[in-house]
């Protein structure tokens, strides 16, 4: 089946809905979002805990009650929503081939937005030795089966285990714990190669510089082998072993049409405005740097709809501007372009490692541009905004601008 839509949204989480629903309500034709999981949404479908923002009368939103307020804003605009439906390659410029429970299909568009989001690196990914033992899960896992098991009205923890090691010194650590003590499983340790944790394990141990070297058992997990940074070594026995954070974009779709990976993030290089490399091709949220707060992702996808509606428009894209590199500590920095529209735009840099009252820097062929002390901290967890002042300076027939960071 070939069909053509005016925009079509890859990706149905919190920023290709918020795209979609800005688009739709716009009067920008018929916008289309798919989505290959059952059921639209995102990652905020799992996350039973606060923290999504509030609702009209200002009570709190979990994840869910997030998600499902972001589909029917969508849906009330006049998107199409389609679910279990999976891109799986181009066909052309603007061009995708689709598998849905219909068949195949083939869809055009005058603009495609990827919002494909952000995965959890499994096990087999951190390269961690041993067998293949069961009770070896992701946050994302975890939460999905607490969820499965709590609607069918089944005992999550005989399903979960019994004594958990959560692996991961990140906030999202944090909900990990949550969901294994809701599910009534014991925490023995988090354990994390940071030498700082983020707070609130409420009470459970937090073993930092501390690096999982072998998970022990065969047909089910006994226990896992860690390494504390002194180089002693113990073995912390459970059933139950949870990786968190260490996000990676879901970059596939966007990798196989050309776009290169981002140094830093492994997401596709956008300027202000989440313009790829690909005429017509936009990418936003998640996919674009790994995990930030759902509401980050949505207000992107609104930012980026108007970016869409100015190419449905017929106003002309923009020249390539100038590349955005991180240095130093920072592990990464975005947009990746900077122009040749606005050239003041906003600065996303996350750290490496803890920096304290850290002075960064912007500098373009050597000479500076920006140079400030910032009054807090930076944390590998946490991105820091930086305000459109810091690229004000940037020259549009110069090199390559560098944001930096001295301790």
């Amino acid at each position: 089946m070939n069909r053509t839509v005016d925009v079509l949204v890859v990706g149905a989480g919190p920023a290709g809905l918020a795209t979609a629903a800005r688009l739709a309500a716009a009067g920008a034709g018929r916008v289309e979002v798919l989505e290959r999981e059952s059921a639209a949404g995102g990652v905020p479908r799992h996350c039973g805990h606060p923290g999504f923002g509030a609702d009209r009368r200002g009570r709190p939103l979990d994840g869910p009650a997030y998600a499902r307020r972001a589909v029917r804003a969508a849906l009330r605009a006049g998107a199409d929503v389609r679910t279990g439906v999976s891109a799986t390659g181009w066909a052309g410029p603007l061009t995708l081939d689709v598998t849905a429970p219909t068949g195949l299909e083939r869809i055009r568009a005058r603009a495609v937005v990827l919002a494909t989001g952000a995965r959890e690196r499994p096990r087999s990914a951190r390269l961690v030795p041993g067998a293949r033992p069961a009770g070896v899960l992701t946050t994302g896992e975890l939460q999905q089966t607490v969820r499965l098991f709590r609607e069918h009205g089944g005992a999550a923890r005989e399903r979960v285990g019994r004594r958990a090691v959560v692996v991961g010194g990140e906030p999202v650590a944090r909900h990990a714990v949550r969901a294994l003590r809701d599910a009534g499983v014991e925490v023995a340790a988090v354990v994390t190669e940071l030498p700082r944790a983020a707070v609130g394990f409420g009470g459970v141990p937090v073993l930092t510089r501390t690096t999982v070297t072998e998970l022990l058992g065969r047909g089910r997990l006994t226990g896992v082998a860690v390494r504390a940074g002194d180089g002693r070594s113990t073995v912390l026995r459970c059933d139950t072993m949870v990786f968190t954070g260490d996000w990676i974009p879901d970059h596939e779709l966007a990798r196989s049409r050309g776009l290169a990976p981002a140094p830093g993030t492994r997401g596709p290089v956008t300027d202000g405005s989440f313009r790829t490399a690909e005429p017509g091709v936009l990418a936003v949220g998640n996919l674009l740097r790994g995990v930030e707060p759902a509401q980050v992702a949505a207000a992107e996808g609104r930012a980026a709809a108007d970016t869409v509606l100015d190419l449905l428009a017929g106003r002309p894209r923009p020249a390539a501007g100038v590349p955005v590199a991180a240095a130093g500590p920072l592990r990464w920095v975005t947009p990746g372009l900077l122009g040749p529209g606005p050239v003041a735009v906003p600065l996303l840099v996350r750290a490496d490692r803890r920096l304290v009252r850290p002075v960064l820097t912007v500098t373009q062929d050597g000479a500076p541009l920006r140079r400030e002390r910032l009054r807090g901290e930076l944390v590998p967890w946490r991105t820091v905004r930086l305000g459109p002042t810091w690229t004000g300076g940037v020259d549009l027939a110069g090199g390559p601008v560098v944001v930096g960071a001295e301790v």
